[in-house]
């Protein structure tokens, strides 16, 4: 041991080597801040459906379970006392009492009972207690006894010439103490003196209880008094030693018929039926304040106290039990075990035992100082990982057997008798069992890795190792070295463990657990294991296996399963206790679960100490959950009436009224047992939502039409056996009225004639314009077309036209030259002085051929042919012309000259002439006219 260790350990030896230790049961602590109120709490009640009630000083708390809510005595002064009877809750205060009752928004309303006998009333009253006996009520102040009667509204009082500092309900019968002179009971009225001996004279009486047909009367500071066929005695019990010491303020006989005393600056005391001492719990046990003003036990058990500062809960029927290493000590448990009639705890500060089932403070096995890593039982012998290196433990002593830093842990290597195999940060060792004792044999070389978690399996030795994957190491038979090594890197993550759990081999991460596959050589999704990760429960892959009850425990982000074999087949059967990880508060990746000597005991390690629980009397209740409230959010959160709505009918809303915040709870008073939430809402969220701790939902901008609300509670794995409902409609807005529906239909209809007629009328004009449209196009395709047909007749006419004045030119010219020829030959055959008749004959004949007609004829048709409208247009505009002077005028269309025209005519050009003027005359053309261009231009 270096110097250090040495300092370390007489510091240590001198400072403590033991630590206070006490198993409670789970204890939940509320200060003033968390249910904002003052922090006296004097009186406790619950209603049927659970509800806690607490007179406060401020006023009156209600605690649901989900949330708090205080509501203001009624003249604001101090809340003395609380009592549930049916329906009603009575409370009584200074000057004052009376009772609340729900209405149908779910708030409280306070009715006053005395205010009718207020002028009675003692100056400065106060009323402390109440009591229910048959159909009265019992209002207590220091002074007096007011009795109410509920089936007349009667109150009577009882006056009384001392004190009364409490009064007391014994089959149905008021008991109280007056200081001095002894115990009363009212009989018909009166009170009647039943008790006058010495101590009750002397001691104040806190509470009188009834058992075995005996009173047992409890004293402030002198213990308890037994009333037994009229034979006062002192009832000795082991704890009035404790009892001496303390001054008792209130106590109540629980269900159980054990005790519960609370004290002034001593925290409570919990008595069994016989007066002995379960458990004392003060402010170093958990309890958030040492003065015990009020008490009292719920349905289910839970035991209520009302404390000086704030307010706690203690769950005495709760299978788990809680032991807090306030004081820091102990520190982190890592592992624990029981040998021997032993308790073995290792934690980060060292190796702490003491005896089991007893209440003895835990004490450091010397020479263990520092960090514990495992607690493992092979071959009736305990062996201790530690830091420091391998520890045998022999009931309080610690006896070193291997100086190799850091040990995980050690186990069996199986058939292989005398060795056993040792994890470390640097490797795996070889542990070898020389007569009756272990000592280090070697090192297996050739693997050199951290081996936190390490199995045997067949030849092979597995080793996980989180950021690097799952070693598979072939050892020689010698365990001295590793014949092969290899790694499978697809499998690792942080805080994956290894484990081997009867014939298997397991191996969890994030993704599941796996099963090694002989056959394959390779890790298998097992379907079965793997359901305990679903939903994003993992949080860490340490496994550990009960050797007691065959159990494989994994642990999870909201539970703690163990695992078993099914009893008909082999597929394994998983059963969880509800315990989130924030509740165990232990370190990720190190967790630890031991059995105890009882079977059904199992210990959880945490950083602050342990927790037990008793799995075989772990059972989930049956519950209901409820809808609290609802109101019209986006308004004033004062709770107001205006803000709430009866939550017993359907809701109507306004349409502007469509923001609405719903409040539920499940009346859950369990530590460790936590609610949580599933709400759906009917055309809008028809799925259940995601589990919430989080007790109401704020729904905003609702559409208009009906909604149904539905809620349920799951606390642990238990889900509500009710879904809480409210059904309600939000109306349509004025827009959507029936009003305007119909004026929308119609509006539609007339929209809908509009604009089927604008449409229709657009189309006709459409159709219209396309009409036009088409017709120009076709009277423009027409015209183009004439055009086209007029220019091609204009181009046929032109070739016709030139054609025909070809044809007029070849015949005028052939008629000229025909004309001048013979004119020519007579011209010759005149010469010839001999005029024979032969000669006269030719000469007649040329006459008759020049002055035929079928010249003309032959000339008019070819003229008509080119120019076929001239002559009409000339006989209709000078009918007076003659035949000649047609032909005259024909002639000149065609631009002959005078000397072209003669050999046509048969005259001589002179004689043309006077025709052309003579055809000026009768055309009455002015001397400017030239006669060619009037009869072209016709």
């Amino acid at each position: 041991m270096n110097k250090a260790e040495q300092i370390f350990c007489l510091i240590f030896l001198f400072v403590s080597v033991s630590i206070f230790s006490q198993e409670l049961p789970p204890i939940q602590n509320y200060a003033p801040s968390e249910y904002n109120a003052e922090s006296q709490n004097w009186s406790i009640a619950q209603t049927k459906d659970k509800i806690i009630y607490v007179a406060n000083s401020k006023g009156l708390l209600q605690f649901n379970g989900a949330k708090w809510t205080l509501f203001l005595s009624p003249n604001e002064t101090i809340l003395r006392s609380v009592k549930v009877v049916g329906e009603r809750i009575y409370t009584g205060c200074y000057m004052e009492f009376g009772y609340w009752q729900k209405d149908s928004f779910g708030l409280l309303r306070y009715t006053s009972l005395s205010k009718k006998i207020k002028n009675t009333f003692i100056q400065d009253e106060e009323f402390w207690n109440i009591l229910n006996i048959d159909q009265w009520i019992v209002f207590q102040s220091l002074n007096r006894i007011y009795i109410y009667d509920t089936t007349d509204g009667s109150i009577n009082t009882i006056d009384s010439d001392t004190s009364l500092p409490k009064i007391f309900n014994i089959d149905n019968n008021i008991y109280f103490q007056r200081p001095n002179k002894g115990v009363y009971r009212i009989e018909n009225g009166k009170d009647i003196l039943i008790y006058d001996a010495e101590p009750f004279r002397k001691y104040e009486i806190i509470n009188i209880f009834k058992s075995k047909n005996a009173l047992s009367i409890l004293t402030r500071q002198n213990g308890f008094y037994k009333i037994k066929d009229q034979t006062l005695d002192k009832w000795s019990i082991s704890s009035d030693t404790l009892l001496s010491r303390v001054s008792i303020y209130s106590a109540i006989e629980l269900k159980d018929k054990t005790f519960a005393l609370g004290t002034i600056s001593h925290g409570l005391i919990h008595l069994d039926e016989d007066g002995n001492l379960l458990n004392h719990i003060d402010r170093i046990g958990g309890l958030r304040n040492n003065t015990v003003l009020s008490l009292y036990e719920d349905s289910d058990n839970t035991l209520w106290l009302g404390l000086d500062n704030g307010i706690s809960y203690i769950n005495l029927k709760s299978p788990f039990k809680d032991y807090y290493d306030k004081k820091g000590v102990a520190g982190s448990v890592y592992a624990s075990t029981t040998m021997n009639g032993i308790l073995y705890l290792g934690t980060n500060q060292g190796l702490f035992y003491k005896q089991l089932n007893n209440d003895n403070d835990f004490k450091l096995v010397q020479g263990t100082q520092g960090q514990v890593w495992s607690l493992n039982i092979i071959d009736r012998k305990l062996f201790c990982g530690h830091h420091s290196g391998t520890f045998i433990i022999e009931e309080n002593k610690a006896r070193k057997i291997a100086d190799i830093q850091g040990t995980w842990k050690v186990t069996s290597l199986g058939q292989t008798s005398g060795l056993l195999l040792q994890g470390n940060y640097d490797g795996l060792y070889i542990l070898q069992k020389i007569g009756n004792d272990w000592q280090i044999k070697n090192k297996i070389e050739g693997f050199n890795h951290s081996a936190r978690y390490f199995e045997p399996f067949g030849k092979y030795v597995f080793v996980n190792h989180e950021y690097k994957g799952v070693f598979k190491v072939e050892v020689d038979s010698s365990f001295s070295k590793s014949m092969n090594v290899s790694v499978d890197t697809l499998i690792k993550g942080s805080n994956s463990g290894l484990i081997r759990y009867r014939d298997d081999l397991l191996y969890a991460y994030k993704k599941g657990i796996l099963k090694y596959n002989k056959e394959r050589d390779t890790f298998i999704r097992d379907s079965v294991l793997s359901k305990v990760y679903t939903q994003d429960e993992y949080i860490s892959g340490k496994m550990t296996v009960d050797r007691k009850n065959g159990y494989l425990w994994i642990f999870t982000n909201s539970k703690v399963n163990f695992i078993s074999e099914g009893k008909l087949v082999k597929t394994p059967k998983i059963k969880s206790i509800p315990l989130p990880e924030s509740m165990r508060n232990s370190t990720v990746g190190y967790e630890s679960v031991s059995a105890l000597e009882n079977n059904s005991y199992y210990l959880l390690g945490t950083s602050s100490g342990y927790i037990t629980v008793d799995i075989d009397n772990f059972k989930e209740k049956e519950f209901t959950v409820n809808i609290a409230s609802i109101g019209k959010a986006g308004k004033n959160k004062d709770s107001k009436n205006q803000d709430l709505v009866n939550k017993n009918v359907k809701g109507s809303f306004k349409t502007n009224e469509n923001n609405l915040e719903i409040s539920y709870y499940a009346a859950n008073y369990d530590k460790y047992l936590k609610s949580h939430y599933q709400f759906q809402l009917t055309n809008m969220y028809p799925n259940w939502s995601e589990w919430s701790k989080k007790s109401s939902v704020t729904f905003e901008n609702l559409p208009y039409g009906d909604y149904t609300f539905k809620v349920r509670s799951r606390i642990g794995t238990k889900i509500s056996k009710n879904i809480a409902t409210y059904s309600f409609e939000i109306a349509r807005p004025w827009y959507f009225s029936n009003l305007m529906l119909v004026i929308y239909i119609l509006g539609i209809l007339s929209s809908s004639i509009l604009v089927h007629n604008l449409y229709k009328r657009h189309y006709h004009k459409r159709q219209q314009k396309l009409i036009l449209k088409n017709k120009r196009e076709m009277d423009l395709a027409r015209v183009q077309n004439e055009k086209e047909i007029i220019k091609i007749k204009n181009e046929q006419l032109k070739e016709e036209f030139k054609s025909k004045s070809n044809e007029l030119a070849a015949s005028t010219l052939s008629i000229i030259k025909k004309n001048e020829l013979l004119s020519k030959v007579k011209e010759q055959l005149l010469a010839n002085v001999e005029k024979k008749e032969s000669v006269r004959a030719i000469i007649n004949i040329i006459d008759k051929s020049l002055n035929q007609n079928d010249d003309w004829e032959l000339f008019k048709e070819a003229f008509n042919n080119a120019d076929r409208k001239f002559l009409k247009k000339l006989k209709k505009a000078h009918p007076n012309l003659s035949p000649n002077d047609i032909k005259l005028c024909a002639y000149l269309r065609l631009n002959l000259s005078s000397k072209e025209i003669a050999p046509l005519l048969n005259i001589s050009a002179r004689s043309v002439e006077i025709k052309r003027y003579r055809l000026r005359k009768k055309m009455d053309l002015t001397h400017d006219e030239n006669l060619v261009n009037y009869i072209l231009k016709l």
